[in-house]
């Protein structure tokens, strides 16, 4: 018996930790992430509670932590623009509802067939988007509604900053805090235990409360007061087509972004594996108890996540644990929210979204596979252009496109020895989409002279490369020569 308890105690007090480095890193995000969503903040506090008690204890991922996620802000942001904070709660439980019908149909593992272009992709354009949103919000300006918006009015963003000296001392703020998170990534291991978007927020705090800057702090309105369970004229705005979009982009950017995040998870540490469908099931589980309480989409968030791993965590009480702080903070120290300034929180969120960017990744993917390197860049761009679920759609339909171009090969081998026989063999599969290529080839060949043409190594032809080989056989056959010699299985 002893021989068991020692390596529990050891795991629990890991675990402990674990937790409280997990609180830390999880405290600034879950605000920021709320600011920058258009809601208020403790809305992030409730998603990341729950994220911790309620999908923290169920299984799928043992050392997986979720919460609110700058992945999902602009999506959210876009949805409470459109349709109001009221409607978000629907959308969110909603989505968390078809996790779990999902997850309980054994698809879950599906999700992992996405493009990894799209996802970077779509991470990389989410990320444009909250830095160019988030630099408005450091100088206290309004930022314009739609992604080119925000960028073409960067020019004039930097005119009010030369200006205005109340702007440029907001702005000087969430600069400030940038500058200590990238600083805070030189210092030593045992001190970077302390996560750098919580020194950059305290520090940024001090300094505003020291020196009296006139910079705007966040409002706070109380746990509770921040819970609006959606009623029944909300519910009935499912049956609207908009709404039921953005359902549709919630469920599949959430469960895509938590499951791609428990691969690279389980990368981190030698315990069990992820089950997929049960990580999905408990993702909507989180989602559809947050739908409930009005809060905002939640999912698994691969900086927690490796912050858990990297402090040591054994088993999942870490991850429930980091949910019990922040409600203890949330319900014991809300007063100190509203001392922060909201300009630092928008550093906080500029850092994350540079974070996004696959800045090395894309160049070697350039180097070796540049299909999928252009899919990323379109499926980013689109985003910004256009807006969140119609980007992730064209870059899943190239995605899509792409595949179909590289399995649709066929190789059109001829044998022509000048005179006699004409032997064409076809291989590979042949689609519609190599169609032009194997016609130019065969309309090429002699009408003079027998021709036999081999299909046995073809592994699949469609109904339009069958047609489009009759018809050219028959044309062939018209010209008064030997017939066309088929020969297939």
């Amino acid at each position: 018996m002893s021989s068991l308890t020692v390596p529990l105690r050891r795991a629990l007090r890991t675990d402990l930790t674990a937790s409280l480095v997990v609180f830390l890193v999880a405290l600034p995000l879950c605000v920021g992430v709320a600011v920058a969503s258009g809601v208020p903040a403790e809305l992030g506090l409730i998603t990341g509670i729950v994220g911790g008690l309620v999908t923290g204890l169920l299984p799928g991922s043992s050392l997986q932590v979720s919460g609110p996620a700058a992945g999902l802000t602009v999506l959210v942001y876009e949805a409470v623009e459109t349709y109001g904070l009221p409607v978000l709660g629907v959308i969110v439980l909603a989505a968390g509802l078809v996790q779990l019908a999902l997850g309980a149909l054994k698809l879950g593992r599906w999700f992992r067939a996405i493009s990894v272009a799209v996802v970077e992709g779509m991470l990389a354009g989410i990320g444009l988007v909250i830095i160019a949103g988030q630099l408005y919000t450091m100088a206290g300006a309004k930022a314009p509604a739609s992604g080119l918006g925000k960028i073409a009015g960067l020019p004039g963003l930097a005119a009010e900053l030369a200006s205005s000296s109340a702007t440029l001392s907001a702005f000087g703020i969430g600069a400030g805090s940038i500058a200590v998170m990238v600083l805070w990534t030189r210092m030593p291991a045992k001190v970077r235990m302390v996560p750098g978007a919580l020194v950059a927020v305290t520090l940024a705090t001090t300094v505003t409360a020291l020196s009296g800057l006139p910079v705007a702090k966040l409002q706070v309105q109380g746990l509770l007061g921040a819970i609006q369970p959606p009623g029944p004229a909300e519910v009935g705005q499912l049956v609207e087509i908009g709404v039921l979009g953005t359902v549709v982009a919630f469920t599949l950017i959430a469960s895509a972004e938590s499951l791609f995040g428990a691969a690279a998870v389980d990368r981190l540490h030698d315990g069990p594996r992820t089950d997929y469908d049960k990580e999905l099931m408990a993702q909507g589980a989180g989602n559809t108890l947050c739908g409930l309480l009005g809060a905002l989409p939640m999912t698994a968030v691969v900086v927690r996540s490796a912050a858990n791993v990297q402090a040591g965590a054994k088993t999942k009480a870490s991850r429930v644990l980091h949910g019990v702080w922040l409600l203890l903070f949330a319900a014991l120290l809300p007063a100190l929210l509203g001392i922060i300034p909201v300009a630092a929180l928008a550093g906080v969120l500029v850092y994350a979204g540079f974070k996004l960017l696959p800045v090395k990744a894309l160049g070697s993917l350039w180097r070796c596979h540049r299909g999928e390197a252009v899919i990323l860049v379109v499926t980013a761009v689109a985003i910004v252009a256009v807006n969140m679920f119609e980007g992730v759609l064209i870059g899943l339909v190239l995605a899509i496109v792409k595949t179909a171009w590289e399995t649709s090969h066929v190789q059109v081998d001829v044998d022509d020895r000048g005179s006699g026989l004409v032997r064409v063999a076809l291989t590979g599969n042949a689609t519609f989409l190599r169609l032009p290529k194997m016609l130019d080839t065969l309309e090429a060949l002699p009408i003079d002279r027998p021709i036999e043409l081999d299909l046995l190594a073809l592994r699949h032809v469609d109904h339009a490369c069958r047609t489009a080989l009759t018809a050219w056989a028959e044309r062939h056959n018209t010209e008064g020569t030997e017939p066309v010699r088929l020969i297939h299985a």
